[in-house]
């Protein structure tokens, strides 16, 4: 079904966050803000899986955050099923994320080694009893095992006694506890080993079928990122740059920053790396505190000319590709958004 025919499950509309920079021991004032997150705007739709990626620090993981009320925004709003989450406490908060769920990127810290898999996988039925009455849990329990492929018996074990892919089988199982209708993923795969990543994406993607859920999956892999993802958005020192269908993000980027990305991903054909024009980017990413002015990427660029420096590009469909077929029209902040086809086949 096209986009435009449903509505969204979530929806995130100028969304900012600003972490303050103060100065002085005793009597604190602000000198500056980390700008992490600075008027991005995106939508899920149910059963979709939107993949985020960006360099480290881009403010991938301020979002997920932000989405699941672990910070509180600056400014913007979040929109689940139409009702605005962004300010809610309480148990209007509590009732929400039952439906929020989100798996870690570290399954070595998050999970809670004094627990045992039992009572770390058991323990959102202590928050929301009304799930699953105290007599049902351990079968509950048993049963969300065997669903992301551990054995029920381990149960009474703890999380030192599995490795890294268990370890993150037990995050996910956790996430599905509450039967949540999205689940945020913030990197979930980037601490194992690559063989254990592929199990994990693919049962990630078995899990999706089978209860209908949707997926905002946060990740710096872009190869990971193409093959779970139904669409994608590229983030820049906290904007979204880029973001369309995954065959029109990886076969017809126009940002140079995602073109720079993805001619940077390893090709296991030869003749293929052969015939790839590879993008080297100079300069460092600028501070989040201390962005440069209009477009957040031209310091970096090799289209930069003066309006990048005066004017901020807009998240828009491009004019001269509007009237284009759907692979290769949508959104780009650049003011001389260009196609390069197949920059790069992950």
């Amino acid at each position: 079904m096209a986009e435009s025919t449903r509505e969204p499950i979530l929806e995130v509309r100028n969304l900012v966050k600003h972490f303050p920079l103060t100065q002085g021991i005793v009597f604190q004032r602000q000198v500056g803000a980390v700008r992490a997150v600075d008027d991005i705007s995106f939508e899920l739709y149910p059963g979709e899986t939107l993949g985020i990626v960006g360099e480290s620090g881009c403010g991938k993981s301020t979002v997920a955050k932000l989405l699941m009320s672990l910070e509180r925004p600056t400014s913007g709003e979040i929109f689940y099923k139409g009702e605005d989450i962004s300010r809610l406490s309480g148990r209007a908060l509590k009732a929400v994320r039952r439906n929020i769920q989100m798996v870690f990127q570290d399954p070595y810290t998050s999970l809670n080694p004094r627990m045992t898999v039992g009572d770390i996988i058991g323990e959102p039925f202590e928050i929301h009893p009304e799930v699953a009455p105290k007599g049902d849990r351990e079968a509950k329990v048993r049963e969300l095992l065997d669903v992301v492929g551990l054995n029920p018996e381990y149960i009474n074990r703890y999380p030192h006694q599995f490795s890294g892919g268990q370890r993150q089988r037990i995050g996910i199982a956790r996430g599905l506890a509450l039967n949540p209708e999205i689940i945020i993923c913030d990197e979930p795969v980037s601490a194992l080993d690559v063989s254990v990543q592929a199990q994990v994406i693919n049962l990630m993607e078995k899990l999706q079928d089978e209860f209908g859920l949707s997926y905002l999956f946060i990740a710096h892999d872009l190869s990971i990122v193409r093959h779970i993802s139904d669409r994608v958005g590229v983030m820049y020192l906290g904007k979204m740059v880029e973001i369309g269908s995954d065959s029109a993000i990886y076969d017809h980027p126009t940002h140079p920053y995602t073109q720079a990305l993805l001619s940077a991903v390893p090709l296991p054909d030869p003749d293929a790396r052969e015939g790839r024009e590879r993008i080297i980017l100079t300069g460092d990413v600028p501070s989040p505190a201390n962005p440069p002015s209009g477009c957040r990427f031209r310091t970096r660029c090799w289209k930069a000319q003066d309006r990048c420096s005066e004017e901020l590009p807009v998240l828009a469909v491009p004019q001269r590709f509007a009237d284009a077929d759907t692979a290769v029209a949508h959104e780009s902040a650049c003011h001389f958004a260009e196609e390069k086809p197949h920059v790069a086949h992950a």
